[in-house]
């Protein structure tokens, strides 16, 4: 399948298509949480549940807890399965270039117009969105194949403010590590290097005694 055979819709779908989603079957699930910021280290529990909402236990500083609850959200947010229609049905898509690894570039119009990505490989390499007043690129640099759609496993982001270009914080570098719990591919650990004026601010947070939570009662 080559970029001249195919809409540049059909093939953002086609990589939209092949990321790695949690089935409408997943039960969600406990985990142990070790979250380490720079020196300090915090240590409890998360409960992820079906409906994919977050909760964090017996972290009693406010300021990590909250880390770990983003963290926990975001990670949740990302596996769920949501039709390309409910994602980007208000969208048109339309071809850009075609860089020297072989990405295609692809704008979007529409409801999101603005935004743009990268495919290569039947995979999304770059995003560029405008997201609650701001606009962050994240370029992937390496990924996983479950065998079941892919993972992203190293990745930047960046943040703009979309009116004067200007760079809001500091560029972070991700580190996504998954294991296999059950049917289902669960991150075990994230570490993020965040470079600002200068100075690297490195936080890991690590999940460990992962475990499903048995599905509801029908």
């Amino acid at each position: 399948m080559t970029a001249t055979q195919v809409s540049a819709q059909e093939l953002f779908r086609a990589a939209y298509e092949n990321r790695y989603t949690w089935d409408k079957n997943f039960p969600g699930y406990t985990a142990d949480v070790t979250y380490k910021q720079d020196e300090q280290v915090f240590t409890g529990k998360i409960r992820v549940n079906a409906n994919l909402k977050a909760e964090v236990f017996e972290v009693e500083d406010e300021q990590a807890k909250q880390v770990i609850n983003n963290q926990a959200w975001e990670i949740a947010i990302h596996r769920v399965r949501r039709s390309f229609e409910e994602t980007h049905g208000a969208n048109t898509f339309c071809y850009g270039a075609t860089d020297e690894t072989g990405a295609v570039e692809i704008f979007v119009g529409g409801k999101s117009e603005g935004d743009r990505y990268k495919v290569h490989n039947n995979e999304v390499s770059l995003v560029h969105r405008h997201i609650h007043g701001v606009v962050v690129t994240i370029n992937t640099f390496s990924s996983h194949n479950t065998g079941e759609g892919y993972l992203s496993h190293q990745y930047d982001s960046v943040y703009h403010d979309p009116k004067t270009g200007e760079q809001k914080g500091g560029r972070s570098e991700f580190t996504d590590e998954y294991e296999k719990i059950g049917d289902y591919f669960i991150l075990n650990r994230r570490e993020i290097r965040t470079e600002t004026a200068g100075q690297t601010s490195i936080q890991e947070i690590i999940f460990s005694n992962i475990k499903l939570l048995e599905p509801a009662a029908v």
